[in-house]
């Protein structure tokens, strides 16, 4: 089966959101533009450096155009969003690898998220590849959502997926793990529960 690419220059809406509760969230990246909405799972992590890389990408844009290029220091408050996903979440897959770029000539951040591929069996999962986009479209399978976002967009995105990764269950004093709500197996208190 050919690739499948979900593609969305300039998207009406392009979030990163949690359902469930803290602890056994799941997270997703959701876009929406002219009726349609594609939505991709992925884990915590992978939102957390997703975000903190939009803000290094954009900050690196900055520093080298001595504040010349469309992209504000900080997320304006029109580019944030607070609203929960769009309903109902059918995801399209579970997102792999991810890319990041800064087109120079568009002025505009691409982010990638390609599928996860699973090893066939008898294959060795460290050999495994993703296939290019690049390279022949006949061989590349699974999904790809592309992005295609103006700075300001990139920088609200990048605000409130941190926010929502901040969100989950606070960390312990002691040693920094996720506290749940009855408590936690604490390493630094040897093995008492906090």
């Amino acid at each position: 089966m050919p690739r499948q690419v979900f593609e969305f220059e300039a998207p009406e809406r392009f979030v990163a959101g949690a359902i469930g509760a803290p602890g056994s969230r799941a997270f997703y990246l959701q876009a929406r533009a002219g009726g349609r909405t594609t939505s991709v799972l992925l884990e915590k992590q992978q939102v957390a450096v997703l975000a903190e890389r939009v803000n290094d990408l954009l900050d690196e844009v900055l520093r080298r155009s001595g504040g010349s290029a469309p992209v504000p220091a900080i997320a304006p408050a029109d580019s944030l969003d607070s609203d929960p996903l769009e309903t109902p979440v059918e995801e399209e897959f579970r997102v792999g690898t991810m890319s990041l770029a800064w087109d120079a000539d568009r002025q505009r951040v691409i982010i990638e998220c390609f599928e996860l591929r699973q090893a066939t069996p008898g294959e060795d999962p460290e050999t495994t590849e993703q296939v290019d986009l690049d390279d022949d479209e006949e061989q590349a399978t699974g999904g790809v959502l592309r992005l295609i976002l103006t700075g300001a967009a990139a920088r609200g995105f990048a605000k409130r997926a941190l926010a929502v990764v901040a969100a989950g269950r606070p960390p312990c004093p002691f040693c920094a793990n996720p506290l749940d709500p009855e408590g936690h197996v604490c390493p630094r208190a040897n093995g008492y529960r906090r």
